[in-house]
């Protein structure tokens, strides 16, 4: 159950503002889906959505530029396991490199990873919270 593809487009939610809805493709035909709500708060500690910024589309609120990085992330989860949630989300971590998520955007890095964890769900035919807590308990073995 290796990533094999990813896929976004910029969607609307249901305040009508843009958002990313991201598709992850497994080798064994199972597919992920996941639409990240935009962010309402804008607290200091708050990881950065990113925005395109540019005013002839949804007064700067669109997310192509989002839209893009969340692709770009295959380069570095192409035949990652889909099942190994801490192994996806710390790579996806590591290709931001920064502090708050403002490269690749918490809108990004949120639709990716969720997206993965549903594809797993799928492909194992369990329920997503399952996926969770299997991977939990097998890493605890492990120790």
């Amino acid at each position: 159950m290796k990533i094999s593809k990813i896929k976004s487009i910029e969607v609307l939610d249901s305040r009508a503002r843009p958002t990313l809805c991201t598709s992850v493709y497994l080798d064994d035909g199972s597919i992920g889906q996941a639409m990240v709500p935009s962010g309402a708060s804008t607290g200091q500690l708050e990881a950065h959505e990113l925005r395109d910024k540019n005013n002839q589309r949804y007064g700067g609120l669109g997310v192509q530029d989002a839209v893009k990085n969340s692709e770009e992330a295959l380069k570095i989860l192409k035949d990652v396991s889909s099942e190994d949630q801490l192994i996806i989300d710390n790579k996806l971590i590591e290709l931001d490199a920064t502090e708050n998520k403002s490269k690749l955007g918490a809108n990004a890095i949120l639709s990716v990873s969720l997206a993965c964890a549903r594809a797993a769900s799928n492909s194992m035919s369990i329920s997503l919270y399952a996926v969770s807590y299997t991977h939990l308990r097998a890493h605890e073995t492990d120790s």
